[in-house]
């Protein structure tokens, strides 16, 4: 059994390369730093309704710049999850559906499954941790849908597959560089033979971007070398390597997940690349942008037009005209559909990040 390989190593090592530009965000804003200003405001609690597999409930949410946060403690019988506190770590951790996330209210830091994450600062008010539902619910894998007319809040679980995820740690951190990456292992599937294939293969893939990672700043470490042997008081920063992996889709069949990997080698901002995975959990193979799109032979058509017309409905501005994706772009999926996504400042500035354009799945059908 084995990976695609020869284009999909292609784009790997332009992704490898990429590293070498510096222009994206920096890797130490990815964990907030403190939740202090989130308790000195007094928010208003309002009963909204919800509809969560079926069942009507009313529920105490907060509004707050114009998102819904609900409290920790009232998902537990909801959703079915899990909510304990620690007093003395001031630490909370809900678990479920083959999950768990923990947010430390001391510090604002929040991990799943292991894995540092961004997220939005938690709201403590009257003894009671709330945090932005479409946050909570779409990371324990809900379906999250809302009604203007009635103002009916929609959860409904995803049909996932039988599996966990975790995170495990590739890191060293020393005077001279810091590197701390998060790959992906899988256990629970049925199929021993397919786990142990995806898992290597993801490991793999960690390595060779850690190597690339560490070449990339073992210049810049002589070049900080040379400045303080010159001048012991000059000031310097070490450079940096960050990973993160992010699932996106865990059904019928399917994973998919992408990965982003960062590094600071000076100046005012780091360099992401981001590289994605779909997996066949029946084999253990990479499935490409093709494949998702089956007999869809016009499949790069299809969605070149659906691109066009996102970036003029959602007023994007490109410093280089799009005209098409290549037949193997990078892409991974999501309940609503495929993902094809910009890399940074592939058509955008900065400040666009990586644009993200959805495929209904519908539209590779030709009926």
């Amino acid at each position: 059994m084995q990976m695609q390989s020869s284009a999909l190593s292609d784009r790997t090592r332009k992704l490898l390369l990429s590293l070498a530009v510096v222009m994206a965000f920096p890797a130490a804003s990815a964990i907030p730093q403190g939740i202090a200003s989130a308790a000195v405001t007094k928010y208003s609690t309002i009963s909204q309704p919800f509809k969560i597999n079926g069942t009507s409930f009313h529920i105490g949410t907060i509004n707050k710049n114009g998102s819904t946060y609900i409290a920790l403690r009232s998902i537990d019988s909801a959703l079915g999850l899990t909510t304990r506190y620690d007093p003395s770590s001031r630490l909370v951790q809900v678990t479920g559906r083959n999950r768990s996330i923990r947010i430390g209210l001391s510090t604002g830091a929040i991990s799943l499954n292991g894995q540092p994450i961004f997220g939005p600062e938690p709201i403590l008010q009257n003894g009671t941790t709330y945090l932005p539902l479409r946050f909570l619910s779409e990371r324990f894998g809900y379906e999250v849908t809302y009604d203007k007319g009635s103002k009916l809040i929609g959860l409904h679980a995803l049909k996932e597959n039988e599996l966990s995820i975790s995170a495990e740690t590739i890191g060293a951190d020393g005077d001279d560089k810091s590197l701390s990456v998060y790959y992906p292992v899988l256990s629970g599937l049925d199929n021993a033979e397919v786990q142990r294939t995806i898992n290597s293969f993801l490991k793999q893939e960690a390595d060779r971007f850690v190597t690339a990672g560490s070449e990339q700043m073992n210049p810049v470490v002589q070049a900080n070398d040379d400045l303080l042997a010159e001048n012991p008081n000059a000031q310097v920063r070490r450079p940096t390597f960050d990973g993160r992996y992010t699932v996106t889709y865990n059904e019928k069949g399917l994973l998919s997940l992408y990965a982003d990997y960062s590094v600071y080698l000076g100046g005012a901002h780091s360099n992401t690349a981001r590289v994605a995975y779909t997996f066949d959990l029946s084999t253990g193979e990479r499935l490409s942008l093709k494949d998702v799109a089956g007999e869809r032979t016009d499949y790069v058509t299809t969605i070149n037009e659906a691109i066009k017309k996102q970036i003029a409905d959602r007023g994007l501005t490109l410093h280089t005209p799009f005209k098409t994706i290549e037949p193997d772009r990078d892409f991974f999926l999501r309940h609503n559909g495929a993902v094809v996504y910009f890399t940074q400042y592939e058509y955008t500035s900065f400040a666009d990040g990586m644009p993200e354009f959805v495929i209904p799945y519908s539209a590779f059908s030709r009926t």
